[in-house]
């Protein structure tokens, strides 16, 4: 009789112990079809001209809402490794159709006798990077204290695009002003002037988009993925 208990028992801690590795499993799975999902989203944009809508010297770009949406259904980590896909895809189109202004985003390009250099790649990469990681700060913290996963959706776009539109325009003039300048055929002091038209011309569209896009589909994966959203 004793070792019919014994049997039963341990025969059931196994089972338990067996089934909670299938969930962490099936939780790994999960997050990994998740971020495959906006992988992919990311190289199709990329590849079409939803990604980049070239104005002028810049583009506006909607590659930044994949990244911003992962980031507040994932976390800030899932946010980064997207930004960096974002600014791999920076690199590879100045690259490999580059305009007049390319070199401040590829080191492998020479544009009107000025190169790029590792400066480029600083421009092309942190700042998506942090894009992900200040998405996914922000909607916890936003959501922490606002109770409300729209309301922290939205805040978290509008902050994170703000800061990475600012975080781009700030590195091209540091790093590459004079050079900047040159390609554009304007002095160094007109410079400022252009790069505030940019920010009212590619910017606020890009904040109403990232926005309205967060709200909808961060709040419809969080609700889906809640799992994902707590452990990531």
């Amino acid at each position: 009789m004793k070792t019919s208990i014994r049997l039963v028992t341990s025969y059931s801690f196994k089972e338990t112990k067996v089934g909670g590795n299938m969930n962490k499993s099936k939780l790994s799975v999960r997050q990994m079809c998740v971020l495959a999902l906006f992988l992919a989203i990311e190289i199709i944009m990329y590849l079409t001209p939803i990604g980049y809508l070239r104005i002028n010297a810049l583009s506006v770009t909607l590659m930044h809402v994949p990244v911003i949406i992962l980031a507040s259904t994932m976390g800030p980590a899932a946010g980064a490794f997207l930004g960096f896909v974002f600014g791999c895809t920076s690199v590879i189109g100045a690259t490999m159709t580059p305009g007049i202004t390319s070199f401040v985003f590829s080191p492998f390009i020479t544009v009107g006798g000025i190169s790029g250099n590792f400066f480029s790649l600083v421009i092309a990469l942190v700042p998506r990077i942090l894009l992900g990681v200040i998405a996914g700060y922000v909607f916890k913290f936003a959501k922490k204290y606002a109770k409300n996963t729209p309301v922290a959706a939205g805040i978290a776009a509008a902050v994170a695009t703000v800061c990475h539109t600012i975080m781009v325009l700030g590195l091209i003039v540091i790093l590459f002003g004079p050079q900047y300048s040159q390609a554009l055929g304007i002095s160094q002091a007109a410079l400022n002037g252009v790069m505030a038209g940019v920010i009212g011309t590619n910017m606020i569209p890009e904040v109403i988009v990232a926005v309205v896009s967060n709200m909808a589909l961060a709040t419809a994966l969080s609700s889906r993925y809640v799992g994902i959203a707590q452990q990531a």
